[in-house]
């Protein structure tokens, strides 16, 4: 697991630079396909209880589910099917058109231990205390340069680099990408707190005048707080202490909730930003590196997620060449405007949250009371904020349903669809038995519909749909196999 020495990496293979989520993510999805990937990372290999991202949304545990670690998820973290915001508005996440109708409230470093584990599990190489010093790249692929820890260089030559070491990105200022955007809010204080028994469960956000506190279970008797006071405008390396966390919980809450113990502390400032291009060339961004926005509504590590979930299976197909290099562009054209829809909510949430004007204090309310009896609006929101409302563009003349999130489905031999979409495989959906796809094991799991419904279905490994068809002929069904899955090995081959 902890690589050493100055061997460069096959060219068939992906340097990922960055082991937090977004990067566990990718190299466990590049490992299990089959291809060659290292994970480069400055920090030391340690478990650690500091965290700032708390939240994982619908999308992205469906997102884990097909990789088999939701569950195990489920079951040490802490959902919560109704979220209270600014104002009293109540958000009911148990509309929702997902088997996880939650927030999941779990500790970032509980989604890392999961991902890093199957990342190992699938072969993957990390090269910890490794940091990044210069990158470059040919028609052929990428050459990083890199350090140990005792500053030993290192050369790794690969097909494809990626990015996901966050807001400081080394790969994104080797490229020569600027990351524009501005800080939005200083001073937001976060700890992790016990609070007196009858809070237990407690899970609430406001904000009054300048204050705005949030507060959320982790399930093991602890609570994340996040706090602002628009008066205390201090550096992030000024110490915090409690008593600074509970004076803000009780201008914004009415009350601290008796909280005590703290096992963490930390104070930082948020940025809006957003690259202006996820991919250049062979190297391509993924999470904090290729965006960054206000905490507001939870979406940070989640969109890093799924950043990798729409990456991971692209990369596969392209080098083990089941499909050409045209498909790598759509990942900037499918995730970058998700990233500045997420800019933009995220955004919007918080200057409603901290408004401070009359006019912005107006309206405030009006959207509270809007969003409070408008399904539509409501049900947009909710989409944005969990994940399962985006869909990626078609190509004219497409099935409507292409580009749209597939739910997760009872399939006709019982299973699930996100089960059957383990191993980043595609699924092919008909409405009677299609039978196996012989030459593209591994790649193709083939399944019918448990109801009546006649359309063919083929599901991308990221529960996307990538082609479908009212009435299609074993002919349209092999055509679209091949354009999207890539025609089938002949034996030997």
């Amino acid at each position: 697991m902890h690589g050493t020495g100055t061997t460069p990496t096959t060219p068939h293979s992906v340097i990922v630079v960055g082991s937090g989520p977004t990067g566990l993510l990718l190299a466990g999805d590049l490992a299990t396909a089959g291809v060659p990937v290292t994970v480069l990372e400055k920090r030391p290999h340690r478990t650690s209880n500091l965290t700032r991202a708390f939240a994982v949304h619908a999308r992205t545990l469906e997102q884990l589910d097909a990789r088999g670690l939701a569950d195990e998820l489920e079951a040490i973290g802490h959902p919560l099917e109704r979220l209270r915001l600014f104002g009293g508005l109540g958000v009911d996440l148990g509309t929702l058109r997902s088997r996880f109708r939650h927030l999941l409230v779990i500790p970032q470093y509980e989604v890392e231990k999961a991902l890093e584990r199957r990342a190992v599990e699938a072969g993957a190489d990390f090269r910890y205390e490794t940091e990044v010093t210069g990158l470059t790249q040919d028609a052929t692929g990428v050459t990083v340069e890199a350090e140990d820890r005792d500053g030993r260089p290192q050369t790794l030559r690969a097909a494809y680099a990626v990015g996901a070491d966050g807001l400081r990105s080394v790969v994104r200022e080797a490229v020569g990408l600027p990351f524009p955007g501005r800080s939005v809010i200083r001073s937001i204080v976060l700890a992790d707190v016990r609070l007196a028994p009858e809070h237990a469960d407690l899970i609430t956000a406001d904000a009054i005048g300048g204050a705005f506190a949030l507060v959320a279970p982790f399930g093991d008797g602890y609570h994340r707080v996040a706090a602002w006071h628009r008066d205390r405008n201090v550096p992030d390396d000024t110490p915090v202490d409690l008593d600074e966390i509970k004076r803000i919980a009780r201008l914004a809450l009415g009350d601290d909730f008796g909280m005590r113990d703290p096992r963490w502390l930390s104070r930082f400032h948020s940025d809006e930003r957003q690259a202006p291009a996820y991919r250049v060339g062979r190297v391509f961004l993924a999470g904090d590196a290729a965006h960054v926005h206000s905490p507001a509504g939870g979406q940070g590590m989640n969109t890093g997620l799924q950043d990798a979930a729409n990456l991971g299976w692209k990369l596969a197909q392209v080098i083990h060449g089941h499909a050409g290099p045209g498909l790598l562009d759509t990942y900037h054209s499918e995730r970058h405007p998700v990233g500045r829809t997420v800019l933009r909510s995220s955004g919007g949430i918080l200057r409603l949250a901290m408004a401070r004007r009359p006019a912005a204090l107006a309206l405030r309310v009006a959207t509270t009371a809007f969003a409070g009896l408008a399904g539509p609006v409501r049900r947009r929101a909710l989409g944005q904020i969990t994940g399962i409302g985006y869909r990626y563009p078609a190509p004219r003349g497409a099935h409507p349903l292409t580009g749209a999130r597939v739910p997760d489905l009872r399939l006709a031999d019982g299973t699930r669809l996100y089960e059957a979409l383990r191993g980043l495989r595609f699924v092919l959906i008909t409405p009677t038995p299609h039978g196996p796809a012989p030459g593209r094991e591994g790649r193709l799991t083939t399944a019918h519909w448990r109801s009546p419904r006649r359309t063919a279905l083929l599901v991308r490994p990221d529960g996307h749909v990538a082609w479908a068809a009212d009435s299609a002929t074993a002919t349209d069904i092999e055509r679209a196999l091949t354009v999207h899955v890539g025609r089938a090995d002949t034996p030997g081959s």
